[in-house]
């Protein structure tokens, strides 16, 4: 092996184990490993940066803007409220009004802010109706996720292999050519759901860490749980190192970890970290004043607190989203590209043309739009088209593709591509859907390209794999809100998300070769 090969595997092991520990953002560990191969020369300085300007990339951004002012226009909280059946009810019935409409909604919006409205709504819904919060929350995260992997813009590891597909020199996908496997994957996605989630999820784990005596003796103070998010200047620190009540004007009484823990005791010594949900006593001002601070996914106390807008604000922002997709789905038509030939009118025009609709019509705060991006995601993307083209310049790629292909050799693509779909889907569990992405599409375009057969398929099969994060709530952040909000256990997740996990596996191997053959 030459030095470049042994070079890059080492960083590249690095970074997973840097990723698994979480001791920084993804972001920071994926553009150290880049500034590395910069170092060695494996990456000039242009190589280094195209991500950085790549239009899959600047439409995931822009799609944190669009989604941002479809839930300031309190569209979604309406629907939510809407969905939610009044009066007795089964677990059954509940889901059945729900999880397909939810579904449908996070194929056009990012899955974060779907998520971050309708958990609490849900978990105030699930009490008045006396079921258990926890029959719902966890199918909500996974609904997302299902419904996400059905468009090119429903999740962003769809945009990001789009975007590298367009680097290779290949035709990328279209705006629903990843609903052809993605629609199957959901339904039956979905049906798991209704047909054992009941009887696989908890029931319901009462919160324990404030009395509701002590709440109503508090003067004005109530019970808030609050989900770290990434900007949360405590990361990593405990809490006798960093005074929360100092800083936030709050008392911290219980910590439920992103592992599952739920710590009432000792709580000074406790690290705090990403996805941990502070259960604190605060009063009326808290949420008002922390609502839209990016250091919080997600603020909570059992009341609406979400803005209800007039409803020319919430139809005319639902009418720009119908407009961005219908827009771009014409826009593919050869019809359309005749009439147009100097403009592609494709999801990237669109998605610009929304934004800044959106921007000077005050459905989003214009001076505040950089609060609404998550930036570690966009680093995250930019980085890892980098890392993708350090595989392939090092050599990296053909060498892993010929030794998985010799593993093989006996069995064909249809074996390959089931591996490609356990390794994408590993990774995914234990780093980020986008690091994951970046790691297998180089390994798929150099294993289509040794077999001299279509790469089609292994690119969707990325899709797919990096999307289907089911067995543990650190590979995605919908679990992580979810999982605090709901007291659910690691072991909850492992237990109905892993059957998901396998459900999408043999859809994808079986379904992928047929509607794109070799």
């Amino acid at each position: 092996m030459t030095f470049e090969i042994v070079f890059v595997l080492l960083s590249l092991l690095g970074m997973v184990i840097a990723l698994i520990l979480d001791k920084m953002r993804p972001g920071m560990v994926l553009f150290s490993v880049v500034v590395l191969f910069l170092c060695a020369g494996i990456l000039s300085p242009k190589e280094m940066l195209e991500g950085f300007s790549n239009k899959g990339m600047i439409t995931v951004a822009m799609l944190f803007l669009v989604s941002e002012g479809v839930r300031q226009s309190g569209a979604l909280g309406q629907v939510i409220k809407k969905l939610l059946p009044v009066g007795k009810t089964t677990v059954f019935k509940a889901q059945f009004r729900m999880l397909p409409t939810i579904a449908f909604i996070s194929a056009f919006l990012n899955n974060t802010p779907v998520v971050v409205i309708f958990a609490p709504i849900i978990k105030r819904w699930a009490q008045a109706v006396h079921l258990p919060a926890t029959k719902f929350l966890i199918p909500l995260s996974y609904v997302t996720i299902l419904g996400g992997i059905c468009t090119l813009i429903g999740t962003s590891t769809n945009l990001v292999v789009h975007g590298m597909i367009l680097e290779a020199g290949y035709e990328g996908f279209t705006m629903f050519e990843l609903g052809k496997v993605g629609i199957f994957i959901a339904i039956a996605g979905i049906i798991y759901l209704f047909l054992f989630s009941k009887k696989l999820l908890p029931d319901a784990r009462p919160d324990t860490a404030v009395p509701d005596e002590e709440e109503e003796k508090g003067e004005n103070l109530h019970r808030v749980e609050a989900v770290l998010g990434a900007r949360f200047p405590g990361i990593n620190k405990t809490l006798a190192e960093f005074n929360f009540q100092r800083h936030y004007g709050a008392e911290v009484k219980e910590i439920k970890t992103r592992n599952g823990q739920r710590i009432t005791e000792k709580l000074n010594e406790v690290v705090l970290r990403e996805g941990d949900t502070l259960v604190v006593m605060a009063d009326d001002t808290f949420i008002p004043t922390w609502g839209e601070s990016s250091v919080f996914v997600m603020l909570a106390n059992g009341k609406d607190t979400e803005p209800v807008p007039g409803k020319k604000k919430r139809w005319f922002a639902l009418i720009l989203l119908i407009l961005m997709i219908l827009g771009a789905t014409v826009g593919e038509l050869p019809v359309t590209q005749e009439m147009f030939p100097n403009i592609k009118l494709d999801m990237f025009f669109f998605v610009s043309v929304t934004t800044i609709i959106m921007a000077w019509t005050k459905i989003f705060p214009a001076r505040k739009y950089t609060k609404y991006i998550s930036w570690d995601i966009l680093i995250t993307i930019a980085c890892a088209f980098a890392i993708s083209k350090a595989m392939v310049n090092s050599g990296v790629a053909d060498g892993v593709a010929s030794y998985i292909i010799g593993l093989s050799q006996n069995y064909g693509p249809h074996v390959l591509l089931a591996i490609l779909f356990i390794i994408t889907n590993l990774f995914t569990e234990l780093i980020t859907n986008n690091a994951a992405a970046a790691l297998a599409f180089p390994l798929a375009l150099a294993i289509s390209q040794q077999l001299g057969v279509d790469p089609t398929p292994f690119f969707v099969v990325i899709c797919m794999a990096a999307s289907a994060s089911f067995s543990t709530p650190i590979g995605y952040q919908t679990n992580l809100i979810v999982q605090g909000i709901g007291n659910y256990k690691f072991t909850d997740f492992v237990r109905i998300g892993l059957p998901l996990n396998i459900i999408t596996f043999l859809i994808s191997v079986f379904l992928i070769p047929l509607i794109w053959p070799f």
